[in-house]
């Protein structure tokens, strides 16, 4: 079993990017998740939440910050149960109203982070990190937050060495 694991949530369809609503085959986090499994070896976890999020961008953001207004935690279609063969866990997902969609948040409270390292990454436009640093020391207790990553997400497509780099750097 990889030592890495990278728990992640992309969205797929209409996205905003670089100030336009646009379709993409593969959501930003997607791509840049496969950018690090190929650098330095990763299992991947994708969280996908049981009713699906709109198909209009638009009201898939308004969907996302009711969920996190009332501190939401989305049915999962399926779950991770177990981390305990792995020493790295990245989280990684959309920017979504200053943090990580609550379908995350639903499977990161499942488990035990005692003595893991985990590194958080999220793709955005404009709101970097946003609280993914503080809101992971919350959800992961008995982790160790190593060094975050934020790529802009109309750069996500052309970012494969600024994130195999920090890949290496941070999970290698």
């Amino acid at each position: 079993m990889s030592r890495n694991l990278i728990i992640y949530y992309s969205r797929r369809g209409q996205n905003y990017v670089g100030g336009s609503i646009v379709n993409l085959a593969r959501g930003n986090t997607e791509l840049v998740v496969g950018y690090i499994a190929d650098a330095v070896g990763a299992d991947l976890f994708e969280v996908v939440t049981a009713k699906p999020y709109s198909e209009d961008y638009t009201a898939c953001t308004e969907e996302a910050k009711a969920e996190l207004r009332s501190h939401a935690r989305p049915e999962l279609r399926n779950y991770l149960s177990d981390i305990s063969g792995y020493d790295r866990i990245t989280v990684a997902g959309p920017c979504w109203w200053g943090t990580y969609p609550c379908g995350v948040f639903t499977q990161l409270e499942k488990l035990d982070f005692t003595g893991k390292r985990v590194f958080p990454l999220m793709t955005h436009e404009g709101s970097g990190l946003g609280r993914a640093v503080r809101d992971l020391r919350d959800c992961c207790r008995g982790a160790d937050i190593g060094a975050g990553l934020a790529v802009w997400g109309s750069e996500a497509p052309d970012a494969r060495e600024t994130v195999s780099a920090w890949a290496r750097q941070h999970l290698a």
